[in-house]
């Protein structure tokens, strides 16, 4: 199960990037907007909802600016928090990359910057405990690996 927390709807389309490619996998999520700023109570409450829970969860956390609401989470759950930041240009990236990496300490947060690799790391992660889901990424590498090859390729010919 994947809980994302987004920190505003603006987010929404850069989350559904990623649950597109979770529904390919079968994985189960559920997306909420809950900033730690504005709504630091509703985050908790969502947090610890899914820490009660016996399943594995991988919580995926979109948020720019001043991302507060990846260290939250990350700092009020024992399960993995892969941030994604949203950006829409270069100087957005730069601010919500840097804000997102900079996490204090305690509060391991997982940085991924593409949409597509974020949800191949939630995949990973849950196919650790999923037996059946670790066949599908290992057929996916291999989908990847094919057309590839190690013979000599002779750039003179």
């Amino acid at each position: 199960m994947v809980p994302f927390i987004l920190g505003s709807k603006v987010d929404i389309p850069h989350a559904k990037k990623i649950a597109s490619i979770l529904e390919d996998y079968g994985i189960r999520y559920k997306i909420y907007v809950a900033s730690a700023h504005k709504a630091p109570k509703v985050t908790l409450e969502i947090v610890e909802k899914y820490n009660e829970m016996k399943e594995s969860i991988v919580f995926v956390t979109i948020a720019g600016r001043s991302n507060a609401l990846s260290g939250v989470v990350a700092g009020n759950s024992h399960r993995p928090v892969i941030a994604c930041p949203p950006f829409s240009d270069k100087s957005d990236y730069l601010i919500n990359i840097h804000s997102t990496i900079q996490m204090p300490s305690e509060t391991p947060v997982l940085s991924v910057v593409d949409p597509k690799n974020a949800a191949q790391a939630v995949v990973r992660i849950l196919s650790l405990t999923d037996k059946d889901l670790a066949k599908k990424v290992r057929n996916h590498i291999k989908v990847i690996k094919h057309g590839f090859t190690t013979d000599h390729i002779d750039l003179n010919d």
